[in-house]
């Protein structure tokens, strides 16, 4: 009988948390800003970055309210207010650029290239060059690539001898820069062994010459 009775309070609640999360999805949509705020503060993760993503929509998120999600201790909502970058004031990712979760590093280094952040270049080259999830040097390099500033051209240039992903990220975000070190590199991921590599190589060599062949 008790089994059955906690078994019901957790269905129970499981169906709170998808109400809330549903309401708080809603009140972007439907102008209810009191809603979203109130369910920011929730204490489900998945209602709190639903309601994040629902302030954002209703032009209705604050400092605070930036300052608190890259603080939040759910990994979910870290990763929200970094997916939602592009729609936010210009805001220091940093401290989610050195987050002990890779998927929120991933994340970040997201954030940082949607804002074109010039000042996260740096954490960027060193999370490209030497984070210990792909994922993460993938995401920094599109970063690099996306911020173009020059200081960020070596660790992009690195990334050419990581694995095929990031070898292709890696061409793709050398898109914005030039000279002989880049002609360079294009010719020779046009060797690539990696057929993807050769192809994002042959895009841009062709993009530069007016595709002329």
């Amino acid at each position: 009988m008790a089994d059955h009775e906690a078994r019901a309070l957790q269905n129970e609640e499981a169906v709170g948390r998808a109400l809330r999360r549903r309401r708080a999805a809603l009140a972007g949509h439907n102008g209810d800003k009191a809603a979203a705020r109130e369910l920011l503060g929730d204490s489900d993760e998945g209602v709190r970055a639903a309601a994040l993503g629902a302030l954002v929509r209703l032009g209705a998120l604050t400092g605070d309210d930036i300052a608190a999600a890259l603080g939040d201790p759910s990994r979910s909502v870290r990763r929200r207010i970094c997916e939602l970058a592009a729609s936010l004031p210009q805001t220091d990712f940093g401290r989610l650029l050195r987050d002990d979760d890779p998927a929120v590093v991933e994340a970040a280094c997201f954030a940082a290239g949607e804002q074109h952040d010039a000042g996260a270049v740096g954490v960027l080259a060193g999370i490209a060059g030497g984070h210990p999830d792909p994922l993460c040097r993938e995401s920094a390099v599109a970063a690099l690539g996306a911020i173009g500033e020059p200081a960020g051209l070596p660790a992009i240039l690195a990334a050419l001898g990581d694995k095929p992903a990031i070898r292709r990220r890696a061409v793709i975000a050398l898109a914005p820069f030039d000279g002989p070190e880049v002609d360079a590199a294009l010719h020779g991921a046009l060797e690539d062994r990696d057929w993807q590599v050769r192809q994002a190589a042959e895009d841009l060599t062709d993009r530069a010459s007016g595709g002329q062949g």
